[in-house]
This record gives structure tokens, C-alpha cells and sequence, in this order.
């Protein structure tokens, strides 16, 4: 028996030609699209402004895919972990951060796993198992709103985004949807860590915030820390960072994961105030969060607060990110899938 197609894969451009070749007109897609992402609706046969042969063709030939957390962790702070296990037994991890408002920020994977290997995540322990499909990606965001709303989401948990490219800008254009979650650009942010090629690549394709995973400003620490460094080095990244702003007319976020004696000091503080010159951008420092298997230790408050004050001295942006979700592992590079509880399958508190 053929396979079913997954409706939650199509853009509004993949439904209207779907449909087409079943005879229906273009604003039927409009009609699905709504059913699926504002209604929550799986089964067909309750899209009742659509015709009941229309429906029963859909039935037999599609689905609508959706995923359920096998755990949730809540933090003390108020943030939320989700696991969610995968059709294929792949597993991912998906973060909801509150903010000050009463709409929360969500943390999406892209990949299960990751092949990057950037010495400082913990993701990147466990290699690359595959892609997302941009269904899995959608579905996280589907999952998580059943538990109130998300202002904003990011594409800064398991996975390179670049690395899956073409479902990435797949899954941006169906959040992006009037008609079904309605996430405007300015509200989805994507994080790499250096993909060159890709991220020209991407301003072509679709519009997205732009965060670059930097955590050093010479080439040896960072080709230390992060492998891709010696693929597209300082020399190669930060002008496509400069390209990628003037043309989107975006300032970048470059994040900061400041690391014990490894990039922390004033002397790569002012490095980093010479590299980032050129750009646009903005820099998010992050105290780096601690995990099992690594060497690394975050810095004392005096020593973060000092680089920070570096930076605001000279005339950059410089935030400070907050470590939400420590106690659960589920602040910046601690996300790893892991299902050490599966026995368990139980929602913890």
C-alpha cells in the first residue's frame, strides 16, 4: 500500500499544486491550511466546508501528522523541556522559555542529533542521525501551543539549521502561513554556526532574524572550539555576515558562550571589538552551562560582567542571556534527545 502524504510538509505553494492535480481549485488550500494549524483538526472527515468527496479522497490518500511529548520537565525557573519521540524512534528535544510577557519563547530542533561537533554542545556527543522533515519541525511548535501561546521561536536546539536547508525554509514558509500560524519573520530567529554558503544562500530563499553561533575572534580558539572554523574561517564568515545585513536590512546576533579560560578574557574581548567592526549585529553573551563529559566550566560573574562592560564601553550592543532551564539541562548546549527514562514515559514535575 502507497504511503500516505503528510500534509504538513506542503507550503501553501506544495498544497495549491497537490490539489490541482486532484481537480480542486487553488482556495481549497486555504481552506486545509486553516483547518489544520488554527483548528487542530487530524481528521478529515470534520473539515466540513469542504466537499464529502473531497474529503474521503483526502482520507485515503493523506494524513495529518502530529507529535505528542513522551516527557516534560518543568524547572524551577518556569522553564519547559520536551521529549518528543519520533515515528521512526528518533528522538528530539524542544525547550519553552517564559518571558516576561505572558507569551513564551520556543526553542525548536532541526536535526536529531547534530554533525557539527562544536566542543562545548552537548548535541554534538551523540553525532547526526538524520534530518527533520519540515512536518517534524512545524509539529514542535504545534505540540507546545497546547500549552499556552508563544510569542516567539527559535531554531537554536538540536541540529545546524543549514545543514537541512531546504526543510528549514520549507518549515519557515508554513509558520510564516496567514492561514494557518501566522509567525511573521521578525518573530522567528535562526542560529548557525557558520554555514557560508548556506547562509547566502538563504537571504535568496526566505526571510528569517540571523543569529551566528561566533565564541571566539581568532581563528585558532575557534577552530578549537568549533570545527567548522577550519571549513569557513573568520576571514570567510564575517564578510557574509556583512553581505547578509546590508542585503536583509537585518542586524545579526552574533552569541557569545563564554567559557572559563578558554575565550573569556579582555584581551579577546577587544579582538572581538575589532572583528565585529564592519557589521551590523549585536552580541549575546552566554555563561556556558555546564553538563556531564565536558571539561569546560563557566566563568565567574566578575569575569562576565568585565567582557560584557568591554563591549558596552566601546560602543556595542551586548546582552546578557539569562541561564533559563539549567536544573532540567535544558539551557544553551545541554539539549542532547536523550531517553535514559523511557521506561518511564511519564510527565515529570
Amino acid at each position: 500500500m502507497e504511503e500516505k502524504i503528510d500534509l504538513k510538509n506542503m507550503t501553501h505553494a506544495d498544497l495549491v499544486a497537490y490539489l490541482a492535480t486532484l481537480g480542486q481549485p487553488a482556495f481549497r488550500a486555504r481552506q486545509l491550511l486553516k483547518w489544520i494549524y488554527q483548528q487542530h483538526v487530524t481528521d478529515f472527515a470534520a473539515m466540513t466546508n469542504v466537499s464529502k468527496t473531497l474529503r474521503e479522497e483526502l482520507s485515503i490518500r493523506c494524513r495529518i501528522s502530529t507529535l505528542t511529548p513522551l516527557t516534560v520537565q518543568y524547572s524551577q525557573d518556569g522553564t519547559s523541556k520536551y521529549l518528543f519521540q519520533l515515528e521512526d524512534g528518533a528522538t528530539i528535544e524542544a525547550v519553552r522559555i517564559p518571558m516576561e510577557t505572558d507569551k513564551a519563547t520556543l526553542c525548536i530542533s532541526t536535526q536529531t542529533g547534530c554533525a557539527m561537533g562544536c566542543a562545548f554542545c552537548m548535541t554534538a556527543t551523540s553525532g547526526l542521525w538524520r534530518n527533520l522533515s519540515a512536518a517534524e519541525i512545524v509539529n514542535q511548535v504545534c505540540a507546545v501551543l497546547d500549552d499556552g501561546p508563544i510569542g516567539n521561536i527559535v531554531m537554536m536546539g538540536m541540529g545546524e539549521p543549514l545543514h537541512n536547508l531546504a526543510n528549514v525554509v520549507a518549515a519557515l514558509n508554513i509558520l510564516y502561513l496567514d492561514d494557518g500560524l501566522g509567525y511573521g519573520a521578525r518573530r522567528v530567529t535562526l542560529s548557525t554556526c557558520g554555514l557560508v554558503p548556506e547562509m547566502l544562500e538563504l537571504k535568496k530563499r526566505i526571510k528569517v532574524n540571523l543569529a551566528v553561533s561566533l565564541n571566539a575572534a581568532d581563528d585558532q580558539v575557534r577552530s578549537r572550539l568549533m570545527p567548522i572554523n577550519k571549513r569557513y574561517p573568520l576571514a570567510e564568515l564575517i564578510p557574509a555576515c556583512v553581505e547578509y545585513s546590508r542585503e536583509t536590512k537585518q542586524r545579526i546576533t552574533f552569541e557569545y558562550i563564554l567559557i572559563k579560560g578558554v575565550n573569556d578574557s579582555l584581551s579577546m574581548a577587544k579582538k572581538l571589538v575589532k572583528l565585529l567592526h564592519p557589521v551590523r549585529c549585536k552580541v549575546n553573551l552566554i555563561a556556558f552551562n555546564e553538563h556531564q563529559g565536558t571539561d569546560f566550566a563557566a566563568p565567574d560573574d566578575d569575569t562576565v560582567r568585565a567582557f560584557q562592560s568591554y563591549l558596552l564601553d566601546r560602543g556595542m550592543v551586548a546582552t546578557l542571556r539569562a541561564g533559563k532551564g539549567r536544573d532540567i539541562d535544558a539551557a544553551c548546549g545541554q539539549l542532547k534527545g536523550r531517553m535514559d527514562e523511557r521506561t518511564e514515559c511519564a510527565i515529570e514535575g
